[in-house]
């Protein structure tokens, strides 16, 4: 990636950032981060080439209540997979354990009921 290429793929993902800020903001969130994956066309081309935006390339905190919540200390309320990481962390390593344990029927329920939304 030459140079070039790589400030037309940043400005590519910054004007999407923003757009999904604008959007997110709409709808009473804030759009904390995510993922963008760029390809090339046979062309050359810079694209945008997998999904924006949704619970799996993204974090979303309720706008509504993180200014009160940031004050205490608490977590943002999220409506992403964020909170099933959260309830992994707190029961167990992830990223040493090698099995993990089976998260809660109703946590599974609720990141289904996530999706969705």
């Amino acid at each position: 990636m030459t140079q070039a290429d790589f400030y037309e793929a940043s400005m590519k993902a910054l004007s999407l950032f923003e757009f999904g800020q604008r959007v997110a903001k709409e709808h009473g969130l804030i759009l904390v981060d995510t993922k963008y994956e760029f390809g090339r066309s046979s062309d050359g081309s810079i694209l945008l080439i997998d999904e924006i935006h949704t619970p799996d390339s993204s974090r979303y905190w309720l706008a509504g209540s993180y200014e009160e919540r940031f004050k205490k200390g608490m977590e943002p309320e999220n409506v992403d997979k964020e909170f099933l990481r959260l309830w992994f962390k707190e029961n167990c390593n992830p990223y040493e354990d090698e099995i993990l344990p089976a998260a809660p029927a109703e946590l599974v329920t609720e990141l289904a009921w996530r999706y969705v939304f």
